[in-house]
């Protein structure tokens, strides 16, 4: 029996949509206040990311030291790179495709030297800090504590699949701390949920200081180009992640309908961060099992960043035509490559993707970096776009992966789309995690 449905304004869905609109209408009324409001959102962002690394390293060990065939987990992480590279890679194309036919950049007739870089001096900075292989080392933390203390996402997951793949051959030994561990991840769920409570003041922090700071006329100056992003993100989710979900028997907008509370956190706070805990929690509880949800989320945070992409290619080859800058069809192929590296350095958080397309840009010459400061106005408001896309691509991979396992069932996905499924009390969402479903297929 289905326990009754908590009124709509009780729902975290429509708190956050108030939150949202109060902090538009703050920001645009008082701007200098709604500016002023950015460390609620900010205070917000980083109790969820204080909760991230416990919930990464519990769901990841509980799910590898459950499950019966080792093996399978190494075959799981290498389809879950494939689909990133083949679909990150995707997006990067889309988005030079969009660029070269719509062309938002021409007519401005920019001079590079005449722009203030002064504001974008820091991005450009923080790009040149980190190259691909000190981003491969990164990974590798200085200690096996200090992965917890950094908030470095993959550095948490590399520990943790070490630990749970020695926790998993102890054997019988080692059942009595998993059971522990099952337990405290109950626990650490619970206080997500708890979290969740600030998330409508945070939304509304995090907007007002958005339109407050930059103001909605700013958005009026690049129209094209913020449009043409729009769209091109909207077409790629329903077009390419929408075939994606429908050749692995589910549907997108299905999938959509089920996770409309965590896509309207990411767009109140630009930080696709801020709703992981919550997408793993509904992803097992739709049927996909623990240590799918655990490996394929946290590293398609890093290395599947479809929004980011398309963002990428599209400024690049705006800043490029603005300024006038004529880019060969191999300068193109040059720019795409660079961006397929220094992209999977891109944390969920807002404002990597500039940092992204900065170390992208000082790779190329051909385009000048200068030209960032072109879209830096407009950059925050893209930020949520590209949140929304890299947060729905995430969770298409992750489904898709568990069904390349056969490891879950689709009557049990269509229930949790439907809302006859998806929805458990708490004390049921604390069984799930004390259980630790961890059923992928040998």
């Amino acid at each position: 029996m289905q326990p009754p449905k908590a009124p709509f304004w009780k729902t975290l869905y429509f708190q956050v949509l108030v939150g949202i609109a109060l902090g538009v209408l703050v920001g645009w009324l008082w701007p200098s206040f709604g500016a002023s409001l950015k460390p609620l959102g900010d205070g917000f962002i980083k109790l969820v990311k204080m909760i991230i690394t416990p919930v990464i390293f519990l769901t990841v060990v509980t799910g590898i030291a459950g499950m019966a065939d080792l093996k399978a987990f190494g075959r799981v992480g290498g389809k879950a790179m494939a689909y990133f590279l083949t679909f990150s890679t995707l997006a990067l194309v889309v988005g030079l495709v969009v660029a070269n036919v719509v062309r938002p950049g021409d007519g401005l007739n920019v001079d590079p030297a005449t722009l203030d870089t002064s504001a974008v001096a820091s991005y450009v900075s923080a790009a040149k800090e980190q190259t691909v292989t000190e981003f491969v080392l990164h990974i590798i933390p200085d200690t096996a504590f200090s992965a917890f203390t950094s908030g470095q996402i993959l550095q948490v997951l590399f520990v943790a699949i070490l630990f749970g793949i020695a926790l998993a051959l102890l054997g019988t030994r080692g059942e009595k701390l998993l059971g522990t561990l099952r337990t405290l991840t109950a626990v650490v769920f619970r206080m997500v949920h708890i979290l969740m409570y600030a998330a409508p003041i945070g939304a509304f922090g995090a907007m007002a200081f958005t339109i407050g700071e930059y103001g909605i006329g700013t958005l009026a100056n690049l129209a094209a180009l913020v449009a043409t992003f729009y769209v091109t993100s909207l077409l790629f989710i329903i077009v390419v992640l929408g075939l994606v979900a429908r050749a692995a028997g589910f549907s997108l907008l299905g999938l959509i309908r089920y996770i409309k509370d965590e896509l309207l956190l990411v767009l109140g706070t630009s930080s696709s961060e801020s709703a992981m805990p919550l997408l793993m929690e509904k992803l097992e509880r739709a049927g996909c099992p623990k240590p799918i949800v655990g490996l394929v989320v946290p590293t398609g945070y890093s290395f599947n960043l479809d929004g980011t992409n398309i963002y990428m290619a599209l400024a690049a080859l705006f800043i490029a035509q603005a300024t006038n800058t004529e880019l060969s069809m191999g300068d193109q192929m040059v720019l795409m490559a660079v961006a397929i590296l220094s992209s999977k350095g891109a944390a969920g958080v807002t404002g990597s993707g500039f940092i992204v397309l900065a170390a992208t840009l000082s790779v190329v010459p051909a385009v000048p970096v200068a030209g960032m400061a072109l879209i830096l106005g407009v950059d925050r408001f893209m930020s949520e776009c590209r949140a929304i896309t890299n947060f729905i691509g995430n969770a298409v991979a992750t489904i898709v992966v568990a069904r390349w396992e056969k490891a879950v069932d689709l009557d049990q996905l269509r229930a949790a789309f439907a809302g006859k499924g998806g929805e458990l009390t708490e004390a049921e969402s604390d069984a799930l995690q004390i259980e630790g479903r961890s059923d992928v297929a040998p």
